[in-house]
């Protein structure tokens, strides 16, 4: 099995390579790049996603011993080393035909799902006859472990805040991608805009479990120019309109991320809790559930889709794809962005 993730830097003198290697060809200006790598000089030049996914590699390990079963598991990156071009070499060099590939994204689109075939794909193509066969994992937005993991953590802020004397909001936030992009996820005209459709979903299946009727769901992370339209609205704009309306207390559920790497530190941990210390408003931040050992289940619950046919059991009414082989699509233009080609 290869877990395959965004990738980051480990060092400050490698922050400014990796952000050339995520944006490269798409004329982001060296100003944007000059800003965004702030965020990571600010937490010591280094992304905790790589710790993190290790720790997630960890709790599969330990979860396939207390099941008696060997399989080794390896990490890969798309914009830093360990590359997955080189990950898929070494398994060619060890003889291995056939391995399982876990995106670290539950979700539709071109980012969460589409690039990861892409991944896939110039990674066989590069080593060559000798690649292995590659199945990527399936997504995993409405899986019911994925949603009870969120609702405990979820749970446990909502039971703090009110302990405290609060009437707390409940709102989640994922990344945000341009509409065109969102217009573009699904495989077929009828599934369209499926990441936003797949996100609120989520939302919707976790309130209902923390017994939320009313929430809100808003965005956070965009980037590119002002004139291109993304998912809307802001958290930070959004937590400052809660408060103009009288909201005094927030619980933030990050429900787009499966890990506190810096998307979610920076952008939640600093600027949102920093406007909301100037609003007066309480904040509480649900955790991720990356590093728990549930999350280590689902991912193997993943991996038996695809061994014996019995898969995860999956929540809502909304479709669920990406299980697919050697990078093809899940179909005809699926997850495509119009005029990136």
């Amino acid at each position: 099995m290869i877990l395959l993730s965004f990738g980051g830097p480990e060092s400050p003198e490698d922050v400014m390579p990796f952000l050339e290697n995520v944006t490269r060809g798409r004329g982001i200006p060296r100003e944007r790049l000059e800003e965004v790598a702030e965020h990571y000089y600010h937490l010591g030049g280094r992304s905790p996603l790589n710790d993190l996914n290790l720790e997630i590699i960890e709790n599969i390990r330990a979860e396939l011993a207390a099941r008696g079963r060997e399989l080794p598991v390896f990490f890969a990156n798309r914009n830093w080393a360990p590359y997955i071009e080189d990950v898929t070499a070494e398994l060619a060099e060890r003889g291995i035909a056939r391995a399982a590939v876990f995106a670290t994204s539950a979700w539709a689109g071109y980012s969460g799902c589409g690039q990861y075939h892409e991944d896939i794909a110039r990674a066989r193509a590069a080593v060559g006859d000798s690649a292995p066969e590659m199945i990527k994992l399936g997504q995993f937005f409405s899986t019911e472990k994925f949603i009870s993991t969120f609702a405990a953590a979820t749970r446990a802020q909502l039971e703090a805040a009110r302990d405290a004397g609060e009437r707390p909001r409940l709102v989640f936030t994922a990344h945000s991608i341009p509409l065109s992009a969102d217009k573009a996820a699904g495989p077929g005209e009828e599934s369209r805009g499926l990441y936003s459709r797949q996100v609120r979903s989520t939302a919707e299946l976790v309130a209902s479990a923390v017994g939320v009727d009313d929430f809100d769901l808003v965005w956070q992370s965009r980037s590119g120019p002002p004139q291109v339209q993304w998912l809307e609205p802001d958290i930070v704009d959004h937590a400052t309109a809660l408060a103009d309306a009288g909201e005094t207390s927030l619980v933030v559920c990050p429900i787009g991320f499966i890990s506190d790497h810096v998307e979610v530190v920076w952008d939640l941990d600093n600027e949102l809790a920093e406007e909301c210390e100037s609003l007066g408003v309480s904040l509480r931040r649900v955790a991720t559930p990356g590093d728990t050992p549930e999350f280590a289940r689902l991912v193997l619950d993943l991996l038996a889709e695809v061994e014996t046919g019995t898969g995860p059991e999956r929540l809502g009414e909304v479709p669920s794809y990406g299980c697919r082989a050697n990078g093809v699509s899940c179909g005809t233009a699926c997850c495509d962005i119009p005029g990136r080609r």
